[in-house]
Protein backbone atom coordinates (compact mmCIF):
# COMPACT_ATOMS: atom_id res chain seq x y z
CA UNK A 1 0.00 0.00 0.00
CA UNK A 2 1.62 3.15 -1.11
CA UNK A 3 1.47 6.59 1.15
CA UNK A 4 2.77 10.39 0.65
CA UNK A 5 5.68 11.13 2.95
CA UNK A 6 8.34 14.26 2.64
CA UNK A 7 10.71 11.62 4.46
CA UNK A 8 12.35 10.14 1.41
CA UNK A 9 14.72 11.33 -1.06
CA UNK A 10 13.71 7.93 -3.21
CA UNK A 11 10.04 7.26 -3.46
CA UNK A 12 8.35 8.82 -6.62
CA UNK A 13 8.15 12.59 -6.83
CA UNK A 14 4.47 13.93 -6.88
CA UNK A 15 5.07 17.77 -6.14
CA UNK A 16 8.08 20.08 -5.95
CA UNK A 17 9.25 23.81 -6.51
CA UNK A 18 11.78 25.31 -9.21
CA UNK A 19 12.99 28.48 -10.64
CA UNK A 20 13.63 29.03 -14.44
CA UNK A 21 16.72 30.54 -14.82
CA UNK A 22 14.29 33.69 -16.38
CA UNK A 23 13.59 34.47 -12.89
CA UNK A 24 16.76 34.00 -11.05
CA UNK A 25 19.34 34.72 -13.04
CA UNK A 26 17.05 37.55 -14.12
CA UNK A 27 19.09 38.81 -17.45
CA UNK A 28 22.60 38.94 -19.49
CA UNK A 29 23.56 42.28 -17.05
CA UNK A 30 22.77 40.65 -13.82
CA UNK A 31 24.37 37.26 -15.05
CA UNK A 32 27.67 39.67 -16.02
CA UNK A 33 27.53 41.53 -12.79
CA UNK A 34 27.05 39.16 -10.27
CA UNK A 35 28.98 35.24 -11.52
CA UNK A 36 32.07 35.78 -10.11
CA UNK A 37 31.21 37.26 -6.55
CA UNK A 38 29.02 34.19 -6.67
CA UNK A 39 32.08 31.70 -7.40
CA UNK A 40 30.51 30.57 -11.02
CA UNK A 41 32.73 28.48 -12.95
CA UNK A 42 32.08 30.16 -16.03
CA UNK A 43 29.55 32.47 -16.78
CA UNK A 44 26.52 31.09 -17.81
CA UNK A 45 24.81 32.03 -21.20
CA UNK A 46 21.04 32.80 -20.10
CA UNK A 47 19.97 32.16 -23.72
CA UNK A 48 21.63 28.23 -23.86
CA UNK A 49 20.40 28.65 -19.55
CA UNK A 50 17.10 29.21 -21.00
CA UNK A 51 17.04 25.90 -23.71
CA UNK A 52 18.41 23.88 -20.55
CA UNK A 53 16.10 24.61 -18.14
CA UNK A 54 13.37 23.97 -20.72
CA UNK A 55 14.45 20.40 -21.68
CA UNK A 56 14.67 19.83 -17.80
CA UNK A 57 11.50 20.66 -16.87
CA UNK A 58 9.89 18.80 -19.95
CA UNK A 59 11.43 15.46 -18.21
CA UNK A 60 9.82 16.49 -15.02
CA UNK A 61 6.29 17.24 -16.34
CA UNK A 62 6.89 13.60 -18.29
CA UNK A 63 6.80 11.80 -15.06
CA UNK A 64 3.50 13.72 -13.52
CA UNK A 65 4.94 16.24 -10.77
CA UNK A 66 3.07 18.95 -9.74
CA UNK A 67 5.28 21.66 -10.33
CA UNK A 68 5.08 24.93 -7.85
CA UNK A 69 7.22 27.71 -10.00
CA UNK A 70 8.80 30.14 -7.79
CA UNK A 71 8.64 33.59 -8.68
CA UNK A 72 11.43 36.04 -9.68
CA UNK A 73 12.20 38.18 -5.74
CA UNK A 74 14.87 41.38 -6.57
CA UNK A 75 15.84 40.49 -2.80
CA UNK A 76 17.55 37.26 -4.15
CA UNK A 77 20.42 36.33 -6.46
CA UNK A 78 21.39 34.02 -9.20
CA UNK A 79 21.72 30.92 -6.83
CA UNK A 80 18.34 30.63 -5.84
CA UNK A 81 17.69 28.90 -8.94
CA UNK A 82 19.27 26.14 -6.51
CA UNK A 83 16.11 25.96 -4.80
CA UNK A 84 16.67 22.65 -2.43
CA UNK A 85 19.04 24.79 -0.57
CA UNK A 86 16.96 27.33 1.59
CA UNK A 87 14.47 24.48 3.25
CA UNK A 88 13.45 20.80 3.66
CA UNK A 89 10.66 19.04 3.61
CA UNK A 90 9.07 17.21 6.75
CA UNK A 91 5.30 15.78 7.01
CA UNK A 92 4.36 18.48 9.81
CA UNK A 93 5.79 20.94 7.50
CA UNK A 94 8.36 22.92 6.13
CA UNK A 95 11.72 24.28 8.18
CA UNK A 96 13.16 27.31 6.92
CA UNK A 97 17.07 27.41 6.87
CA UNK A 98 19.70 29.96 7.45
CA UNK A 99 21.74 29.96 4.33
CA UNK A 100 25.78 29.85 5.33
CA UNK A 101 26.88 31.69 2.19
CA UNK A 102 26.12 35.21 3.23
CA UNK A 103 25.00 36.03 -0.48
CA UNK A 104 22.23 33.26 0.24
CA UNK A 105 21.00 34.89 3.11
CA UNK A 106 17.86 36.06 2.23
CA UNK A 107 16.78 32.99 0.20
CA UNK A 108 15.42 31.10 3.05
CA UNK A 109 12.26 34.41 3.00
CA UNK A 110 11.67 34.28 0.02
CA UNK A 111 10.88 30.84 -0.70
CA UNK A 112 8.79 30.87 3.24
CA UNK A 113 6.51 33.35 0.98
CA UNK A 114 6.34 31.26 -1.65
CA UNK A 115 5.01 28.40 0.34
CA UNK A 116 2.85 30.67 2.36
CA UNK A 117 1.29 31.80 -1.03
CA UNK A 118 0.95 28.06 -1.98
CA UNK A 119 -0.64 27.01 1.52
CA UNK A 120 2.10 24.67 2.49
CA UNK A 121 2.89 25.09 6.39
CA UNK A 122 5.63 26.22 7.81
CA UNK A 123 7.36 23.83 10.39
CA UNK A 124 10.13 26.50 11.65
CA UNK A 125 13.34 28.55 10.93
CA UNK A 126 16.73 27.98 11.87
CA UNK A 127 18.10 31.34 13.05
CA UNK A 128 21.21 32.60 13.86
CA UNK A 129 24.11 31.59 14.84
CA UNK A 130 22.58 28.21 13.73
CA UNK A 131 23.01 27.55 9.83
CA UNK A 132 22.04 25.09 7.65
CA UNK A 133 21.50 24.40 3.84
CA UNK A 134 19.22 21.69 2.11
CA UNK A 135 21.77 20.66 -0.06
CA UNK A 136 23.61 19.42 3.43
CA UNK A 137 20.26 17.03 4.39
CA UNK A 138 19.05 13.56 3.16
CA UNK A 139 16.72 11.28 3.68
CA UNK A 140 17.64 7.71 4.29
CA UNK A 141 14.61 6.35 5.45
CA UNK A 142 11.52 7.93 6.95
CA UNK A 143 12.57 8.43 10.64
CA UNK A 144 16.23 9.13 9.82
CA UNK A 145 17.40 12.03 8.74
CA UNK A 146 21.74 12.48 7.96
CA UNK A 147 23.23 15.83 7.78
CA UNK A 148 26.31 17.10 6.91
CA UNK A 149 28.40 19.10 9.06
CA UNK A 150 30.05 21.64 6.71
CA UNK A 151 30.71 25.21 6.30
CA UNK A 152 27.35 26.21 5.32
CA UNK A 153 25.57 23.99 7.61
CA UNK A 154 27.10 24.37 11.42
CA UNK A 155 26.52 22.48 14.61
CA UNK A 156 24.41 24.81 16.27
CA UNK A 157 21.80 24.47 12.74
CA UNK A 158 22.50 20.99 13.08
CA UNK A 159 20.80 21.10 16.74
CA UNK A 160 17.75 23.29 16.17
CA UNK A 161 17.03 20.80 13.31
CA UNK A 162 17.35 18.19 15.72
CA UNK A 163 14.92 19.66 18.38
CA UNK A 164 12.36 19.98 15.80
CA UNK A 165 12.42 16.62 14.31
CA UNK A 166 12.19 15.35 17.77
CA UNK A 167 8.52 15.32 18.11
CA UNK A 168 8.27 13.89 14.56
CA UNK A 169 10.27 10.57 15.67
CA UNK A 170 12.94 11.51 13.08
CA UNK A 171 16.83 10.60 14.33
CA UNK A 172 19.50 13.08 13.02
CA UNK A 173 23.15 11.68 11.96
CA UNK A 174 25.47 14.14 12.02
CA UNK A 175 28.00 13.55 8.88
CA UNK A 176 31.43 15.75 9.77
CA UNK A 177 32.45 16.87 6.20
CA UNK A 178 36.33 17.82 5.45
CA UNK A 179 37.77 20.74 4.37
CA UNK A 180 38.47 20.18 0.90
CA UNK A 181 38.23 23.24 -1.13
CA UNK A 182 37.65 25.58 1.91
CA UNK A 183 34.57 27.94 2.82
CA UNK A 184 33.58 29.55 -0.39
CA UNK A 185 33.26 26.43 -2.24
CA UNK A 186 30.04 24.46 -2.93
CA UNK A 187 30.22 21.47 -0.62
CA UNK A 188 27.27 19.66 0.28
CA UNK A 189 26.47 16.15 2.23
CA UNK A 190 24.85 15.62 -1.07
CA UNK A 191 27.75 16.42 -2.86
CA UNK A 192 29.08 12.97 -2.18
CA UNK A 193 25.73 11.34 -1.64
CA UNK A 194 22.38 10.52 -3.28
CA UNK A 195 20.26 7.99 -2.47
CA UNK A 196 18.39 6.55 -5.78
CA UNK A 197 16.49 3.50 -4.67
CA UNK A 198 16.02 1.89 -1.06
CA UNK A 199 19.06 0.50 -0.97
CA UNK A 200 21.09 2.08 -3.86
CA UNK A 201 23.06 5.38 -3.05
CA UNK A 202 25.42 7.41 -5.91
CA UNK A 203 28.58 8.02 -3.53
CA UNK A 204 32.01 9.67 -3.59
CA UNK A 205 33.77 7.81 -1.00
CA UNK A 206 37.37 9.60 -1.07
CA UNK A 207 35.73 12.70 0.71
CA UNK A 208 33.03 10.47 3.13
CA UNK A 209 33.72 9.72 6.16
CA UNK A 210 34.73 5.99 6.99
CA UNK A 211 32.14 5.92 9.37
CA UNK A 212 29.06 7.32 7.52
CA UNK A 213 30.28 5.27 4.87
CA UNK A 214 30.16 1.54 6.95
CA UNK A 215 26.85 3.17 8.54
CA UNK A 216 25.15 2.61 4.78
CA UNK A 217 26.90 -0.65 4.08
CA UNK A 218 25.68 -1.70 7.34
CA UNK A 219 22.17 -0.60 6.30
CA UNK A 220 22.38 -3.04 3.12
CA UNK A 221 22.98 0.13 0.90
CA UNK A 222 25.07 -0.74 -2.28
CA UNK A 223 27.06 2.25 -3.27
CA UNK A 224 27.70 2.80 -6.85
CA UNK A 225 31.17 4.94 -6.52
CA UNK A 226 31.27 7.48 -8.62
CA UNK A 227 35.08 7.84 -10.28
CA UNK A 228 37.39 10.90 -9.65
CA UNK A 229 36.89 12.22 -13.44
CA UNK A 230 32.92 12.30 -12.75
CA UNK A 231 33.09 13.89 -9.50
CA UNK A 232 33.74 17.66 -10.35
CA UNK A 233 31.19 17.18 -13.54
CA UNK A 234 28.64 16.43 -11.15
CA UNK A 235 28.33 12.30 -11.37
CA UNK A 236 27.66 12.15 -7.97
CA UNK A 237 24.66 14.73 -7.93
CA UNK A 238 21.61 12.58 -8.91
CA UNK A 239 17.83 13.11 -8.37
CA UNK A 240 15.81 10.17 -7.81
CA UNK A 241 12.44 11.11 -9.88
CA UNK A 242 11.03 7.45 -8.32
CA UNK A 243 12.72 4.41 -7.09
CA UNK A 244 15.30 3.41 -9.42
CA UNK A 245 14.64 6.32 -12.28
CA UNK A 246 17.20 8.95 -12.20
CA UNK A 247 18.09 12.42 -13.51
CA UNK A 248 21.78 13.82 -13.95
CA UNK A 249 23.88 15.88 -15.58
CA UNK A 250 25.22 14.41 -19.20
CA UNK A 251 29.08 13.89 -19.35
CA UNK A 252 28.94 11.13 -16.30
CA UNK A 253 29.49 8.14 -18.69
CA UNK A 254 30.96 5.46 -16.12
CA UNK A 255 28.29 6.71 -13.38
CA UNK A 256 25.20 5.97 -15.62
CA UNK A 257 26.47 2.84 -16.34
CA UNK A 258 26.94 1.65 -13.09
CA UNK A 259 23.89 2.71 -12.55
CA UNK A 260 22.42 0.78 -15.41
CA UNK A 261 24.07 -2.09 -14.39
CA UNK A 262 22.61 -1.90 -10.67
CA UNK A 263 19.02 -1.94 -12.08
CA UNK A 264 18.25 1.66 -12.63
CA UNK A 265 16.89 3.72 -15.45
CA UNK A 266 19.04 7.10 -16.23
CA UNK A 267 17.84 9.99 -17.57
CA UNK A 268 20.18 13.17 -18.54
CA UNK A 269 20.08 16.44 -19.36
CA UNK A 270 22.63 18.98 -20.55
CA UNK A 271 23.28 21.17 -17.39
CA UNK A 272 26.36 23.38 -18.57
CA UNK A 273 24.43 26.38 -18.18
CA UNK A 274 21.93 25.64 -15.12
CA UNK A 275 24.37 23.00 -13.33
CA UNK A 276 28.22 22.67 -14.43
CA UNK A 277 28.84 26.37 -14.00
CA UNK A 278 27.14 27.21 -10.96
CA UNK A 279 27.93 23.79 -8.97
CA UNK A 280 24.45 22.83 -8.83
CA UNK A 281 22.83 19.61 -10.15
CA UNK A 282 18.68 18.35 -10.71
CA UNK A 283 19.09 17.73 -6.59
CA UNK A 284 19.74 21.07 -6.06
CA UNK A 285 17.60 22.61 -9.32
CA UNK A 286 14.25 21.11 -7.28
CA UNK A 287 13.07 21.26 -3.56
CA UNK A 288 10.46 18.19 -3.78
CA UNK A 289 7.92 17.92 -1.07
CA UNK A 290 6.08 14.98 -1.04
CA UNK A 291 6.97 11.89 -2.64
CA UNK A 292 4.76 8.75 -3.00
CA UNK A 293 6.47 5.14 -0.99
Amino acid sequence: MTHQTCHSETGKIKSLFIKRPDQAFKSESHISQYWKDLNYLEKPDMSKAKDEYTDFESILRKHDIKIYHLPEDNTVNMDSIYCRDAAIATNAGMIICNMGKEARKNEPTALKKAFEANGIPILGTIIAPGTLEGGDVAWLDNNTLAVGHTYRTNAEGIDQLTAMLLPLGVEVITVPLPHYKGPDDVFHLMSILSPVDKHIAVVYSPLMPIVFRNYLLDRHIHLIEVPDEEFESMGCNVLALEPGVCLMVEGNPKTRLMLEEAGCKVIVYKGHEISVKGGGGPTCLTRPLYREV
